[in-house]
């Protein structure tokens, strides 16, 4: 079922009716809207003047959806569900017994779905992709050569030009990337904790002040998809991280993803990726399933 992203950046107030959210805007001739619970996947709570009652929260959490906190109109935190998958306790002990082995094979499968995605996104966008090639067929167990740092050097040059460099506190258009990387990786946490995995129980990443890097190592493979809305919106001469480019960006979580023959919005793919995560962590497959970007 595709689920709706609800975007808040001006005064409302948020309450629980009938299983419904109530939106009443702040100070305001606009009516009230009623939304069903059951149609959401995110909500992001960018105005600080919005309210939500905590009734509303515990029916949004209690069915998997993702709440995001922004602070200064970037996002900053969010609420998941820690009950949101009937075999979580199987699953938890699985994630948590991998081996090491397995652990730098999925690590390995990661980056090469991840150094593909951005060959594609190249090649897309009339530039020389081709040259990624020999990064992504040569990646070894748990990229112990670093595969995946030395395809970045040459995608950022290619994608943005040579004097790019991509930084968290770099120019624009980081500030984009930045704004998409948070958005996604929300819904990359969302979409393990509905799978039964812990999102605080990474596989490469593994800072300790990092309480979502498992979603860090997953969401790898779908930056390029994020990449090609900013790539776009830089061509447009659209740099600003206004209300028009968050539009824009927001458009990410339906954009198609494919699976061989299967076509899917993004953040239905994400729930297929975690899905057969979890069934390598038990052992029931071998393989994570990535879209190809196209």
């Amino acid at each position: 079922m595709l689920k709706r992203t609800l975007f808040f950046s001006t005064p409302y107030t948020l309450k629980l009716r009938y299983n419904q959210m109530i939106a009443t805007p702040k100070g305001a001739t606009e009516e009230a809207r009623s939304i069903p619970i059951e149609d959401i996947g995110m909500v992001i709570l960018e105005e600080e003047q919005c309210s939500i009652s905590l009734p509303l929260l515990n029916a949004l959490t209690g069915n998997n959806v993702a709440v995001v906190f922004c602070n200064n109109r970037m996002p900053c935190s969010m609420l998941l569900n820690l009950d949101s998958n009937n075999t979580q306790g199987e699953s938890f002990r699985a994630q948590a017994e991998a081996s090491e082995p397995l652990k730098k094979g999925i690590w390995k499968q990661v980056v090469e779905a991840k150094i593909r995605n951005q060959a594609a996104l190249l090649k897309k966008a009339g530039k020389e992709g081709e040259l990624l090639k020999p990064y992504y067929l040569n990646v070894k167990s748990g990229d112990s050569d670093n595969r995946e740092g030395g395809a970045a050097k040459i995608y950022w040059n290619l994608l943005f030009g040579e004097g790019f460099v991509r930084s968290r506190e770099g120019e624009a258009p980081n500030n984009l990337l930045n704004y998409g990387y948070t958005i996604l990786r929300a819904a990359v946490a969302r979409a393990l904790m509905g799978s039964g995995l812990l999102p605080a129980f990474g596989i490469f990443h593994r800072n300790r002040y990092n309480a979502f890097p498992l979603a860090d190592d997953i969401m790898e493979p779908y930056r390029p998809y994020v990449d090609e809305i900013v790539y776009r919106l830089a061509g447009e001469n659209k740099t600003g991280l206004c209300k028009e480019t968050k539009a824009e960006i927001l458009k990410l979580l339906y954009t198609d993803t494919r699976f061989g023959k299967l076509m899917r919005p993004l953040h239905i793919g994400l729930s297929i990726t975690t899905a057969s995560l979890a069934k390598c962590f038990m052992g029931k497959q071998k393989k994570v399933t990535y879209p190809l970007l196209e």
